[in-house]
């Protein structure tokens, strides 16, 4: 099984070890494409018009230390990507605290998306950095339609046989869309969060709800020990891990889409 997750723009203050090596990431094919998303962003922060770079990127005046920190990248040190990422679902999949089975699991299974590296594994080691999906680089342009060229070979191979868990979430999900088989083996996910109005219940999309439930999704799955072979398998542990689910009609060679309905956080 594969599982796809989105980065979180909450990131470590800083690296703990050696540079950056892109030839050391897993994903060796994305490498050319890496090193030039990455030298399109250290130019864009390291150049003198510091208020195109700040729009670029979506950046405030308060966040120009941002800029600062993306124009050293490449002598920047590095850490594993599974403590560089710290949002709500990190936190909630608190990869620190797993059994030594459910992290080896974790390794060989997760795989998290970037506009910078395209995709990279729990201990690829890379810098703190600050590059939205939806920016637009000199040279580059859009990541996403950027990403989109790029990525298709790479992850239909990560994919293997087996079934894949898109937890990715729109925008990082538009950088690659299964096709073929693949599709057909893909389990995507939305949190709905139920609640009662004046008497009516009622679901919604809520952001903290949504991260924080996958995150701890792909922990049951982890300690669980679940190495589903099918699509079917897979929707049948998360229902086997008290997951109320609820499977939505799809057209034929689309991925199949999951609500989960939570109560509470």
């Amino acid at each position: 099984m594969l599982i796809l997750l989105p980065p979180s723009e909450g990131k470590a203050e800083a690296g703990t070890g050696r540079r950056l090596d892109l030839s050391r990431l897993s994903l060796p094919e994305l490498t050319p494409a890496r090193a030039e998303v990455l030298a399109a962003l250290v130019a864009l922060c390291a150049g003198p018009d510091e208020a195109a770079a700040r729009a670029a990127l979506g950046l405030s005046e308060g966040q120009r230390a941002e800029l600062r920190r993306n124009a050293r990248l490449r002598e920047a040190a590095t850490a594993p990507a599974g403590r560089i990422y710290t949002g709500v679902l990190y936190e909630a999949l608190d990869l620190a605290s797993l059994p030594p089975a459910a992290e080896r699991l974790a390794r060989r299974s997760l795989l998290i998306s970037s506009s910078l590296w395209g995709a990279v594994r729990l201990t690829d080691r890379i810098p703190p950095y600050r590059c939205p999906v939806g920016a637009k680089l000199p040279g580059i342009g859009a990541l996403s339609a950027y990403w989109r060229r790029a990525l298709a070979p790479a992850m239909a191979t990560a994919a293997g046989t087996g079934p894949v868990l898109d937890l990715r979430s729109g925008a990082y999900a538009a950088t690659w869309a299964p096709r073929g088989p693949v599709a057909g083996r893909t389990v995507t996910v939305r949190v709905l969060h139920e609640r009662t109005v004046d008497g009516v219940p009622t679901r919604s999309v809520v952001s903290h709800f949504n991260k924080a439930t996958k995150g701890r999704l792909v922990r049951d799955l982890l300690t669980a020990d679940v190495r589903p072979r099918t699509a079917d398998a897979l929707i049948g542990a998360l229902r086997d891990l008290k997951y109320a689910v609820e499977e939505q009609p799809t057209a034929a060679g689309r991925p199949r889409q999951l609500d989960i309905v939570v109560n509470e956080l």
